[in-house]
């Protein structure tokens, strides 16, 4: 009210100051924009160590023409730097930017430990109360071993008539992974990457409001972790409202961008958390919708423009770090909402090989894009998504420090035996079970996917005669569960020893089910839990602590395809060498 775009955007907010406070005056505005009532682009401050920005042109784009309160976009269509004549090192550089050594592009790169960890968030008597009758609630964690990258996950396991509700259920599993971190000498700056499971989200921006209780900008100063929020069907499976795994980093040096502002380019953060963040050459992408970035609304034509917009985003985040979706990724994760209609699915699959074939295409000319195998795919559906998006992926890029390094998957040691644990034995059709990319002999992913008719293969020993006869979606039985859940454990030691990799290398660990397999959850983690331990006594080969290495996550569905999102059980496996 009292600013229009045609006349006031482009000004320098020295020219606007008496015109702020007079609308100040007249309609209560507040003068720095704190109401919404303004953006502004920064065209130099204390952290550009060695350049200003200065706009050679732009254009006015108008949002929202109405006669009380229009809306427009300032697009720049010329700009260049300009070098400043004081050093990095005078007096008016503050404490901050001596820390930030180098800036590129939107990035902030964070060296060492060399930030004042704040404390963790105080709690009143009552809270603390809360907290204790939460424990008795059964308040679950898991780590896994990984000493540079590890994951810890905290949910509740209690009947969905015994929750408290989102909130309290996100409060006390945020405050156990604080007091965690704290116990290992961390803090919510050292987490690189935060998967946030809520049962409802028609509660999105409640959620919002108390996850920035305990992870801000204070806590991290140069930048907050990235983020997933997928809503899962918790409640059906007897788990608490909310269910939260960190990837936490044992130094700071990461980097990360934070999309603050509306854009052209990418959109910007609609929670508090970043686009991406780096660290030690992977790149952690946030969940990313089919948002158009000037609007930010999704866009129109279902799900299948949903996924090229999306796809469209994360390579404009992944090029502010040089490189593509294209030939840089790992993994993707894709999660289909209820929303988006089965005869969609197989467009969505058809759309993102496509999409990445023709991006490889424009890329292959580009001599300093690093180029990594083939990525491996899951689908995963789930009942809701952020926006009520029909498509979220998840990118994991591999963007190696050394540009000149030669990418490719590590031969298979042929000299080492392989393991014949619980009576299973090689066969070739263990193949057709697993996705696999191996990179340089120091990242290792996996994606497991077990149908109704390995079950058949796996159990085929035990099941007698009938076995072509059960419908295994409908009515599992936990004894067979308990075989496949040891197979498993079975084919990943055997793929982990054929790579030369060591289960203490494992980043994180998840084992998806659908809430339709018909086994409780305890009895899930019970099996998978046995299986570990008797791994360990039969081959010393994995290190079994208090806490299990594995989250189980309900979901409606999974595959290795979006029209076959069946699996009995899906195991998803990232690992990384120091």
């Amino acid at each position: 009210m009292g600013l229009d775009p045609r006349k006031h955007l482009g000004k320098d907010i020295g020219f606007l100051k008496s015109y702020l406070h007079k609308l100040k005056e007249l309609y209560g505005i507040n003068v720095c924009g704190e109401g919404g009532e303004y953006e502004t682009l920064t065209l130099d401050c204390p952290l550009f160590l060695n350049a200003r920005i200065v706009l050679d042109g732009f254009k006015i784009v108008m949002h929202s023409s109405e006669a009380v309160a229009p809306v427009g976009i300032l697009h720049p269509l010329a700009f260049h730097l300009e070098n400043k004549a004081e050093s990095c090192s005078s007096s008016g550089i503050d404490k901050t930017s001596e820390i930030c050594k180098e800036k590129v592009g939107l990035v902030f790169e964070v060296q060492g430990d060399c930030l004042h960890r704040p404390e963790a968030t105080c709690q009143s008597a009552a809270e603390v109360t809360k907290l204790d009758e939460v424990a008795e609630r059964r308040l679950h964690i898991s780590r896994t071993k990984n000493h540079n990258t590890f994951s810890i996950c905290c949910w509740l396991q209690d009947s969905c008539e015994s929750s408290a509700g989102l909130q309290e259920d996100l409060e006390a599993v945020l405050r156990k992974i604080e007091l965690k971190l704290v116990g290992y000498g961390f803090g919510w700056e050292n987490v690189v990457y935060i998967h946030l499971y809520i049962a409802d989200m028609n509660k999105f921006s409640i959620v919002n409001e108390t996850y920035v209780r305990y992870i801000t900008q204070e806590k991290c100063p140069f930048g907050v972790p990235s983020r997933s929020t997928i809503e899962l069907p918790l409640l059906q499976v007897g788990l608490g409202s909310a269910y939260i795994e960190v990837l936490v980093a044992n130094d700071q040096s990461k980097r990360v961008l934070h999309v603050q502002s509306i854009s052209c380019w990418a959109p910007s953060c609609i929670g508090p958390y970043s686009q991406a963040t780096l660290y030690k050459e992977i790149l952690h992408m946030a969940g990313q919708l089919g948002l158009d970035p000037p609007t930010m609304t999704i866009c129109g034509g279902g799900a299948t423009a949903e996924l090229e917009q999306a796809l469209e985003n994360s390579e404009a985040v992944a090029t502010c770090f040089n490189c593509s979706i294209s030939t840089s990724a790992l993994l993707f994760v894709v999660y289909c909402s209820t929303y988006a209609p089965s005869s969609e699915r197989h467009r969505i699959q058809d759309k993102q090989d496509t999409f990445l074939k023709q991006m490889r295409l424009f890329q292959s000319d580009k001599a300093s894009i690093v180029k990594v195998p083939d990525p491996i795919f899951l689908y995963v559906l789930v009942p809701d998504l952020p926006k009520r998006a029909h498509v979220e992926i998840k990118p994991i890029l591999y963007v190696p420090e050394d540009a000149d390094v030669t990418t490719g998957t590590v031969q298979e040691l042929s000299c080492v035996r392989m393991p014949s644990y619980w009576g299973f034995q090689h066969a070739h059709w263990h193949d057709s079970c697993f996705q696999k990319c191996v990179v340089h002999g120091k990242i290792f992913a996996v994606i497991l996917c077990i149908t109704s008719e390995d079950v058949l293969k796996i159990c085929s020993e035990s099941l007698g005669g009938d076995e072509g006869n059960r419908d295994y979606q409908n009515s599992f039985q936990e004894e067979q569960m308990e075989r496949v859940s040891r197979f498993c454990i079975y084919l990943l030691d055997k793929l982990y020893m054929q790579d030369n990799f060591s289960w203490d290398d494992t980043q994180n660990l998840r084992f998806y089910f659908p809430t339709s397999l018909g086994v409780p959850v305890e009895a899930l983690s019970l099996m998978l839990t046995n299986a570990f331990n008797e791994l360990a006594e039969m081959g010393q080969r994995v290190k079994i602590g208090e806490e299990p290495i594995f989250n189980l996550v309900p979901v409606l569905g999974a595959g290795r395809s979006a029209t076959s999102m069946d699996n009995i059980i899906t195991c998803e496996l990232f690992a990384q060498k120091a």
